[in-house]
């Protein structure tokens, strides 16, 4: 992540300047994972660290200070940024320092073996420590205090050496440039490493590869970079230069080392005063960024929806979002001049219903936004994921600006997987953004998969790493304890679902794909929240029902007669005895979608206080009845005129409306009659079932045109071109394709929208109806290849979670 978006996920907390607090002496080693918690017969997983002692924490405690944390950002401390704030001389006098306090707190925080810093692993020491710490030995040295300090901080470099030079070692961005320049301030300083000259030439030798490298971005990319490591030139930089970086709060690339170096140089009043403020705010201490308040609270805002528990925190997820909403309006630096600042700002602001336009993403428009910010220079994959990510949210198809930024951020995405240089974990995390995009995937399949790569840590800072704070392990506890909870929810409701099965005789359709596993897996998948219970169970009921009716209607062994009965008796309904069944299989898909439904009926009249079983009679018969036609269709080999003709009963023979709208009476919301006959209403069922048709087709196709039945590919292909050759066929899945995610943008558009009769919830179901539909169908029928869905269904209900341990993380600063 970049300079101005850092995301620590907190905030310094006050330090007085007449108390400067410990640091831990000794990091706590990471222990193997386990989860003390697996309930429901879910066997053990295993997490580690102290997201294992915080297990045992009851789960109100872990929301109260995830709640606490939201409302006060904490951010870590920066030993690095803090050593060359001490090195600022008073404004007066050049032999004083101007941040006593900060010299004051450095002396309090050296680690035992001698070093400085924040190391995410007591095993082993890193670039970042041995930065710290040299600069710290640098800033006490000018203004010669603690010379026992001092000391034991160059043995500790000089014993760690080696560790510079390592180029398997990870860096801080800059590096070379930083680390070789305090070795020459200290030179200067008289003070002598205790090192071999070889391996200091062997460090300036790295500076000048990384000066001549030919890293991303452009000319302007570079002069921004190399303002930002200005501080490792220090008087062989044109300070001038670097001066036009200054922002409005007086600091360079929001960065106290930076700006403290700037304020060195050039004695710049804007500078002072920003270090000023800096310093009154947080005492001794410094963060690597700030101001980072907005970015540090949207990421975790971000990390609360990934990993499933937003919902528990919603009131000060909307006044995160509103103060976020009035930055954006006031154009204020701390969002707007940041790309991934802005790109998130503006991803969780619209999701979350704010009138907000991309005409302010517009300066990201074009590629050269980012190949001309430092960004582009490192060619950081985070910011370009997250711009990514911010271009499917889209509400019109004629947005050239989220276009523009999908296509390039696309691209450049791709270039970075075929260099063969990412990590294996980032690797991993490009290839599935790009190849799933957001309206393809369902909440509790994510929310898995980023509880399981949560890193507790957060993101690192270019110049010095550290770690998050402890919210994030308080996050990844809570998540993990709830989403075990959930399972022990959706384990009981699948026992239940299995004996409802039975106890309909469904399991004796030899026709039918009868799945009880996946079909609730759909449901738990999308209507997670435990307490939703009746929600879920009555999405799976008819999400069953309509699929056994559907394969009723379309196996070739049942009748017609059978049909026509089984249409009769939906049409009689409560006096079905007078026509009696043709069939067994009729008696027995009649009398499971009868009192099934009834019973649905029953409980929605309870909690809305008026009758919907009127309702869901009429979306059950015209269902019934489409799909009859569509049957006749294939009987006669009779091909629709035109798109529309074939449309107008594909829509309905869907039936999404026999199981995306029952579930709605269930979510705690009244809906009235007026609402469901409300524009708003009748847009989103028609979008569900366009989309819904339109997406099955285009992977079902080759089936269906072996099978003889009517498919929008095929009746594109004919429409078009004629003929039905590959070549057509191709173009014509092209179109389809093309018009399902049109519609998924008006969808979108939709749901996302503030306004309206319909509350967000039940605008959401139809959403997450939708992704579905794009998750079974996103490359063939997934209920006729259920192997990878039977997967994922046992990862959301039955599988434990398998956790990587995270790195043990030292406290923040109290305030």
């Amino acid at each position: 992540m970049l300079p101005s978006s850092i995301c620590s996920m907190g905030q310094i907390p006050r330090t007085s300047p007449h108390y400067y607090g410990m640091l831990p002496k000794q990091m706590s080693k990471g222990h193997p994972p386990m989860v003390t918690r697996a309930v429901g017969g879910v066997e053990k997983g295993e997490v580690g660290g102290n997201v294992r002692s915080l297990q045992v924490m009851h789960s109100k405690e872990l929301q109260a200070k995830i709640r606490k944390q939201l409302q006060r950002v904490e951010l870590s401390p920066s030993l690095y940024d803090t050593a060359w704030v001490a090195m600022v001389p008073e404004r007066s006098s050049s032999q004083a320092p101007c941040y006593p306090q900060c010299i004051e707190w450095i002396l309090q925080n050296q680690h035992d073996d001698g070093s400085w810093g924040i190391n995410s692993s007591s095993l082993s020491v890193n670039k970042d420590i041995l930065l710290s710490t040299l600069a710290c030995v640098v800033a006490l040295k000018k203004w010669n205090a603690g010379s026992y300090h001092i000391k034991r901080g160059l043995n500790f470099v000089g014993r760690n050496f080696s560790v510079a030079m390592d180029v398997q070692n990870i860096a801080p961005v800059g590096f070379n440039v930083t680390f070789s320049g305090l070795i020459t301030l200290a030179s200067g300083m008289g003070l002598q490493l205790p090192v071999w000259q070889t391996d200091i030439d062997e460090i300036f030798h790295l500076r000048k590869i990384e000066l001549e490298r030919d890293s991303g971005g452009t000319i302007s990319a570079r002069k921004a970079f190399m303002a930002y490591v200005a501080e490792g030139f220090g008087s062989l930089q044109d300070w001038d230069q670097v001066m036009a970086y200054q922002r409005k709060n007086g600091s360079l690339f929001n960065s106290p080392s930076t700006t403290a170096a700037a304020a060195i140089h050039t004695f710049n009043d804007r500078t002072l005063n920003y270090l000023d403020s800096l310093t009154n705010k947080f005492g001794g201490p410094v963060p690597a960024m700030y101001p980072q308040n907005i970015y540090s609270q949207l990421c975790t805002v971000d990390a609360l929806e990934r990993t499933g528990i937003s919902q528990k925190f919603a009131r000060e997820i909307r006044d995160i979002l509103d103060t976020t909403y009035r930055s954006w309006l006031h154009n204020e630096e701390e969002v707007m001049l940041d790309i991934p600042t802005c790109a998130m700002a503006f991803r969780l602001l619209r999701t979350h219903g704010y009138d907000i336009t991309s005409d302010e993403m517009a300066h990201f428009s074009e590629q050269s936004s980012f190949d001309d910010s430092i960004h582009g220079y490192l060619n950081d994959t985070k910011t370009l994921l997250e711009l990514f990510k911010t271009s499917q949210i889209r509400f019109s198809c004629e947005d050239l600006v989220l276009e523009n930024i999908g296509t390039w951020s696309a691209k450049l995405l791709k270039q970075q997987l075929l260099s063969n240089k990412l990590s294996t974990s980032a690797q991993s995390e490009v290839e599935y953004v790009l190849k799933f995009p957001l309206h393809s995937t369902l909440d509790r399949l994510e929310h898995r998969r980023n509880i399981e790569q949560f890193k507790v840590e957060g993101s690192k800072v270019l110049k010095s790493g550290y770690c998050g704070s402890h919210s994030n392990e308080e996050i990844l506890a809570l998540a993990v304890d709830y989403f075990h909870s959930s399972q022990s929810v959706y384990q009981q409701e699948l026992k239940y679902f299995e004996s409802w099965v039975k106890q309909c005789r469904l399991d004796e359709l030899k026709f039918a794909r009868v799945m009880p596993l996946i079909v609730h897996f759909s449901s738990a998948a999308t209507i997670f929240a435990p307490e939703l219970a009746d929600a879920r169970m009555v999405l799976s009921q008819t999400c069953m029902l309509i699929t056994v009716y559907d394969d009723f209607f379309d196996c070739p062994e049942i009748s017609r007669e059978e049909k026509e009965n089984y249409i009769a008796l939906i049409e009689k309904w409560d006096n079905h005895a007078e026509i009696g069944f043709c069939s067994k299989n009729v008696e027995i898909v009649f009398y499971a979608v009868y009192n099934t439904y009834k019973q649905i009926g029953e409980k929605a009249a309870l909690k809305q206080n008026r009758s919907i079983m009127d309702q869901l009679v009429e979306d059950l018969v015209s269902s019934a009845k489409a799909m009859m036609v569509e049957a006749d269709w294939t009987a006669t080999k009779y091909i629709p005129a035109t798109m529309e003709e074939y449309m107008s009963n594909a829509e309905v023979s869907g039936a999404f409306a026999s199981f995306v709208c029952p579930p709605l009476y269930f979510l705690g919301l009244k809906l009235s009659e007026e609402d469901v006959k409300s524009h708003e209403y009748t847009q989103l069922l028609k979008l569900t079932n366009v989309i819904g048709r339109l997406q099955n087709d285009s992977q079902t196709y080759r089936k269906e045109i072996l099978a003889g039945k009517v498919n929008s590919v095929l009746l594109r292909a004919l429409t078009d071109s004629g003929n039905t050759s590959p070549e057509s066929i191709e173009a014509a899945k092209e179109i389809v394709n093309r018009d399902a995610e049109s519609s998924m943008v008006e969808m979108r558009s939709l749901v996302f929208s503030e306004g309206g009769p319909i509350p967000r919830p039940c605008k959401d179901r139809f959403w997450e109806m939708c992704k579905i539909v794009f998750y079974f169908y996103s490359e063939d029928d997934a209920y006729r290849t259920p192997k990878e869905t039977m997967s994922s269904a046992r990862a959301v209900i039955l599988d434990p979670l398998r956790l990587i341990p995270p790195p043990s993380c030292p406290e923040t600063l109290s305030s």
